[in-house]
């Protein structure tokens, strides 16, 4: 693999995109995916789609991978004598932010930082209690007029806090949640470089899933795919996490359950067995909450499947994951693509005899 994952993954966590303003990230994906991809476009709500056209003549068979790109973040609600008061977009937890440095994003980007009052001004009920968003305040460092000149009520506020490395092929930082995913398509998108693939792929970067995944089933009707592999993340063991959760190195996750085909499940598990990639079944008994779900009701309907890398400390500033786990997802998903026959959608048939067992998590 040419790819520098963990300096690509760095780059992509490190830049800033909350729900419904995810410009800024589209641009440096779609500038990651330039050497892989024949041509963009970008959906009427933002979602960018890259375009790796198959081997024979069309009308090809499309796979869709699709990856969100959107990050959490915070909303400028109210300016009091140059402090903001903010409220969450898509999920932010309070507890985690106080004391985070930030970036509000007015008329030009403002450093600050989220602060809390003095412990000892509290009264003694609120001393022992996280504050709520109510208590929280960004603090940029300017005089009120200068606040009012630069800043307004609806900026987008984002956390500022860069990757970094922890032990071996392990890092922590923000929006790991999803944009591993994204370098997970960029691992496949690298190896299938080299690779004669039949099917075309249509690699996308979705936006506003924390919001309720509305890009991705707009996309899934807008480009009609054959066959559709949603990418996120899921729970890796850590004190107090619920079960099942899956081991930070373990490999990558498959989702099982009535919103992914299980001829799309048998096929993917069959590739990971002959790579010796471990995978291991992830039971998800409802809607996955992730892009899968409204791809797999778009249009006609379309089998869908959904691949997943554990993280712990998941929506806060230090999400941490195993690059490897990345690695492994974007390898699996490239040898599947060029194993595709032009047929195999035609075999693509729901029997619920097909369906595997569940397994525990590793």
């Amino acid at each position: 693999m040419t790819l520098d994952l963990k300096a690509h993954l760095k780059t992509l966590c490190n830049a800033h995109g909350p729900t419904g303003h995810e410009r800024p990230i589209h641009d440096l994906i779609r500038e990651a995916w330039t050497p892989y991809v024949s041509r963009f476009d970008t959906s009427p709500l933002g979602s960018l789609v890259g375009y790796r056209d198959g081997s024979g003549p069309g009308p090809r068979p499309k796979i869709m991978l699709c990856a969100h790109m959107d990050e959490i973040g915070m909303v400028v609600n109210k300016i009091e004598r140059g402090f903001l008061h903010v409220s969450d977009i898509s999920g932010t937890d309070n507890r985690n932010v106080a004391g985070k440095p930030v970036i509000v994003h007015g008329r030009e980007p403002v450093r600050g930082v989220v602060a809390v009052h003095p412990r000892h001004t509290l009264p003694g009920s609120k001393q022992s209690q996280y504050p709520d968003w109510e208590d929280l305040f960004v603090d940029v460092g300017l005089l009120p007029e200068e606040v009012e000149a630069r800043i307004r009520v609806g900026d987008v506020v984002t956390l500022d806090t860069p990757a970094l490395d922890l032990a071996g092929s392990r890092v922590a930082g923000k929006a790991f949640d999803n944009r591993s995913s994204v370098a997970a398509v960029t691992v496949c998108l690298d190896a299938l470089a080299s690779r004669v693939h039949a099917w075309d792929v249509l690699a996308v970067a979705s936006v506003q899933e924390e919001g309720g995944a509305w890009g991705a089933g707009a996309d899934a009707h807008r480009i009609a795919p054959d066959l559709a592999i949603a990418l996120d993340v899921t729970f890796a063991p850590q004190p107090g996490t619920p079960s099942p959760s899956f081991r930070l190195g373990g490999g990558p996750t498959l989702g099982l359950g009535p919103n992914f085909h299980p001829a799309l499940m048998t096929a993917i598990r069959e590739t990971a067995d002959r790579l010796e990639i471990p995978l291991t079944y992830e039971p998800t008994p409802a809607g996955s909450g992730t892009d899968a779900w409204p791809i797999q009701i778009a249009r006609e309907g379309i089998p869908a499947a959904l691949l997943g890398a554990p993280v712990r400390n998941m929506h806060s500033s230090v999400e941490t994951l195993d690059t490897k786990d990345v690695e492994r997802l974007g390898r699996l998903l490239a040898e599947f693509i060029a194993e595709l026959t032009p047929d195999f959608v035609k075999r693509v048939v729901w029997d619920a005899d097909e369906q595997p067992e569940s397994e525990s998590a590793s």
